[in-house]
């Protein structure tokens, strides 16, 4: 089969048809809303986790560079789930192309400063605001930008002022950067040298091998409550064929290839499911 790119999240469920019900499952499989330590332990998903960990132990930025349905979200959840609240604040934006103003507005209201005036203004606010949690209640700001492959230039160098080394050798504040791929050729503009020089971590994630592919279809599912396999092997490599191990394409395709076998009345998905899907889902 080949390659498909996958352009509906949400595909259609056949009304008729009770999918817990027809499978046996406790909850809806391959849906976003997964507890966040049900996730599958993927190496290289925890390895990039803790990567990020440690440079925000550290006092420190860093980002994450991935494409779009290959957990980048799950990863910046799981960081966010493993800093203790205790110490940490995290706050989880997601970014947008806004001018350097609006972004400190942004930031500033997240952060709980006084999101009025101008750039400069903003930027010392949220720096006294980070500096006050830091010491006021011992605990540390941490920022998660996600869809930080959107942010303007020179909006981007704004981190460099925020995350200056120089206002106070603690470092209160952290900032991890999210993005697709081309968040990695903004970083290499020149006049973002300076904002390059202040990640200590650039961590990535793949998107996932067919056995892995095989596996987290399998973990799914059986969080979902399932006692046995609902794809058969042919049907598994269909979907793996079909996403090309692309994390949001495996819950689509498997969602919807769940829904065309349980209103067929199929105790299994088969090859004939997965195809269907394809077509219903890409059309």
């Amino acid at each position: 089969m080949s390659t498909t790119t996958v352009t509906s999240q949400s595909p259609l469920r056949p009304a008729r048809v009770d999918l817990r019900a027809h499978f046996g499952l406790h909850s809806l499989p391959l849906t976003r809303e997964l507890p966040i330590d049900r996730r599958m332990p993927f190496p290289q998903l925890e390895a990039t986790v803790q990567a990020l960990r440690a440079a925000v132990e550290e006092r420190m930025s860093a980002a994450l560079i991935a494409p779009a349905g290959t957990g980048k979200s799950v990863a910046l959840r799981a960081l966010a789930a493993l800093l203790p609240e205790s110490r940490y604040h995290v706050h989880y934006l997601h970014v947008t192309s806004l001018s350097k103003r609006d972004f400190c507005r942004y930031l500033a209201t997240a952060i709980g400063a006084p999101p009025a005036g101008h750039t400069g203004a903003l930027v010392a606010a949220i720096q006294q605001r980070a500096t006050t949690l830091a010491d006021a209640d011992a605990v540390r700001s941490v920022l998660l930008l996600d869809e930080a492959h959107e942010l303007r230039p020179d909006v981007l160098g704004l981190l460099r002022l925020l995350t200056n080394f120089e206002i106070d050798s603690r470092l209160v504040l952290s900032i991890i950067l999210a993005g697709q791929p081309p968040l990695r050729t903004l970083l290499r503009r020149d006049e973002l040298a300076d904002v390059r020089g202040r990640l200590a971590q650039i961590a990535t994630l793949r998107t996932l091998s067919r056995e892995e592919s095989h596996a987290y279809l399998a973990h799914r599912l059986a969080v979902a409550g399932a006692t046995a396999e609902l794809f058969d092997r042919a049907a598994l490599d269909a979907v793996y064929e079909v996403a090309q191990g692309n994390l949001r394409a495996l819950d689509t395709i498997g969602l919807r290839a769940l829904y065309l076998a349980a209103d067929g009345g199929a105790a299994v998905c088969g090859v004939e499911h997965v195809t269907a899907a394809r077509t219903q889902i890409t059309a």
